[in-house]
C-alpha cells in the first residue's frame, strides 16, 4: 500500500533497489555530521536483509521509504519482535508492543509521516503500544540520541541528530527508558577505596578473573552469552539471544576480539561474571566513510592485526543473579575493570574508556560507574505511546 500525504508518498520496501536505497539514504543524510560514523556499507545492508540477519528469524519486518516525486526524502522500520513479545511486561517489551527504528527523514513532515507509517502497521498488526527507536533489537543500536550529539560514538553505538528528538517528542512520544554511557580516564589509577577492593580479591583464592582463550572461541562465546542471558533475564528490556544470534554475534566480533580485554570471573571454580571490552572499531572505520574499497580494507586488516586505539568500549557485563546485589558482585566488576584498563593502557595504547549503555535506574551499575570516576558522556532515549 502506497500512502500519500500532499506531495509526500510512503511506500513499503519490496524490490532489492528499494533496499539498497534504504541503506544509501543514512549516509547521504549524515554525510554533513561530523560526530557520525558510516557503517561499513555491507554490514548496514546485511542489518536490514532477511537471511542474514537472525532477527528475522523471530521478528516481523517492514520497511518503509518516504519520497517527494522521485526523491527519496526519508526512511523507517517497523518490527514486531516474536521473543519480545513473550517477555513480561513490567519488563518493559511484552505482549502487545511493537517497534520502529533506523529513522532518517530529510525535514519534520518526511519523518511525522513516516513514523505515523509505521505506528499504522504495528496497529494492523494487532500492536497496543509502541517502543521505540530500536534499531532493530534491543541489542543492536537502541534509543535516540539525547545528549553527547559533539562527538561520534564508539563501536555498536548509534548517532542520530538532535532534532529527530524533537520530532518524536511532538507526537506524543514520552521518555521510557534513558540509556547512559560513561567515559573514564584510563590513565589514571582508580581511587584508594576501589584499590582495596581490588588488591582483597586478587588475594582471595576463591577468585580467579581470567582471560577468555581465542582458541575455544565458541566454547567461550556460548558460555558468556549463557552468563548474559542468566544476569540480564530480569532487566528492563531484555530478550534473550537466540543460538543462531549467538553464533553471528560471534563470527561478527571475532576478528576484534582480544583475549586480554574479555575477562571471565570464577568463584570457587564456577563461572559466575564477565565483561566484555572492545576495541573502539569505529576510530579507524570513520574515515572510510562506509567503504572498504579501494583502500579501505588494506588499512582494516593492518589495525586487526595489531589494534591501536584512543578508546576501549565495554559493551556487555554481567554476573550471574544468585550473586547479584552482593559484594563479591560489585568486586567482581571492580576486578575486572582494573585488569581490562591495565592491559588496554600496555597493550594498545588506549586512553580512554567508555561503559555502556546502563539502564538509568540500574543502582548498581551506575554507582560502580560513578565509583571509578567515570562521567556521563552520552545518553539516549527510548520513547513509548500508546497506539
Amino acid at each position: 500500500m502506497i500512502v500519500a500525504k500532499a506531495d509526500l508518498f510512503i511506500i513499503p520496501v519490496q524490490t532489492k533497489a528499494e533496499r539498497a536505497a534504504f541503506v544509501d539514504l543514512a549516509y547521504r543524510l549524515n554525510a554533513g555530521d561530523p560526530a557520525w560514523v558510516a557503517p561499513l556499507r555491507m554490514e548496514a545492508l546485511e542489518l536490514v536483509t532477511p537471511g542474514k540477519n537472525p532477527f528475522f528469524d523471530h521478528a516481523d519486518v517492514q520497511l518503509f521509504l518516504a519520497k517527494r516525486g522521485e526523491a527519496i526524502v526519508g526512511r523507517i522500520s517497523a518490527h514486531i519482535d516474536r521473543l519480545a513479545l513473550a517477555q513480561p511486561a513490567a519488563q518493559g517489551m511484552g505482549p502487545g508492543t511493537g517497534n520502529w527504528g533506523l529513522l532518517e527523514a530529510e525535514d519534520e513532515a518526511a519523518a511525522q509521516a513516516l513514523i505515523a507509517r509505521a505506528e499504522d502497521w504495528l496497529r494492523d498488526k494487532g500492536m497496543t503500544r509502541v517502543l521505540a527507536p530500536l534499531s532493530m533489537s534491543i541489542w543492536e543500536e537502541p534509543g535516540q540520541l539525547t545528549k553527547g550529539f559533539d562527538h561520534s560514538p564508539t563501536v555498536m553505538m548509534g548517532h542520530q541528530p538532535e532534532r529527530y528528538q524533537h520530532y518524536i517528542e511532538a507526537l506524543a512520544y514520552t521518555p521510557a527508558k534513558v540509556l547512559k554511557t560513561y567515559e573514564l580516564d584510563i590513565t589514571q589509577t582508580f581511587p584508594p577505596l576501589i584499590q582495596r577492593i581490588v588488591q582483597s580479591g586478587e588475594k582471595n583464592a576463591k577468585i580467579r578473573i581470567r582471560n577468555v582463550d581465542k582458541s575455544r572461541f565458541d566454547e567461550e562465546a556460548a558460555l558468556i552469552l549463557s552468563i548474559l542471558n542468566d544476569a540480564w533475564s530480569d532487566n528492563w528490556g531484555f530478550v534473550p539471544f537466540t543460538d543462531r544470534e549467538i553464533a553471528y554475534a560471534g563470527k561478527k566480533f571475532k576478528p576484534i576480539v582480544r583475549e586480554d580485554l574479555i575477562m571471565v570471573a570464577e568463584y570457587e571454580g564456577e563461572p559466575v561474571a564477565f565483561m566484555m571490552t572492545l576495541p573502539d572499531l569505529n576510530e579507524v572505520v570513520k574515515p572510510m566513510h562506509g567503504k572498504l574499497f579501494p583502500f579501505g580494507w588494506i588499512k582494516l586488516l593492518a589495525w586487526l592485526r595489531a589494534p591501536r586505539v584512543r578508546t576501549m568500549r565495554v559493551p556487555l557485563m554481567g554476573v550471574v543473579r544468585k550473586y547479584q546485589s552482593s559484594r563479591l558482585a560489585s568486586q567482581l566488576a571492580f576486578m575486572m575493570i582494573e585488569f581490562i584498563r591495565r592491559n588496554a593502557l600496555a597493550n594498545y595504547g588506549a586512553t580512554r574508556g567508555e561503559i555502556g549503555w546502563i539502564l538509568d535506574d540500574n543502582q548498581g551499575m551506575n554507582a560502580i560507574a560513578e565509583a571509578i570516576d567515570s562521567n556521563v558522556n552520552k545518553e539516549y532515549t527510548i520513547y513509548e505511546k500508546a497506539l
